[in-house]
């Protein structure tokens, strides 16, 4: 199986920056300790802070599966309700 990269994009509602990080920086660390993490990275855009980008690397496509269905992955979308404006998830495999 090939390793499955994400990048996925979150542009946060005004207003909510903050929490919305708060809820973000408490995924890193029990992911990364996750079977099949090889990369698991937050970024917060320099222009607009409400924009936070996660680029990640898998083994294959069912880790990042259980990694979705983690206590900590569902704690994370349940404390972050609606405060989101906008999330795109990219799944990529590298071809080249």
């Amino acid at each position: 199986m090939s390793i499955i990269s994400v990048v996925a994009i979150l542009v946060v509602k005004e207003g909510a920056v903050e929490l919305v990080k708060t809820e973000l920086l408490k995924l890193i660390m029990p992911t990364r300790q996750e079977e099949g993490c090889i990369e698991y990275r937050l970024h917060q855009d320099n222009a607009d802070p409400s924009v936070f980008i996660f680029y990640e690397n898998w083994q294959n496509i069912a880790c990042l599966e259980r990694h979705i269905n983690s206590a900590h992955y569902k704690s994370y979308v349940a404390a972050v309700g609606d405060q989101l404006a906008e999330k795109v998830v990219h799944k990529l495999t590298e071809i080249g």
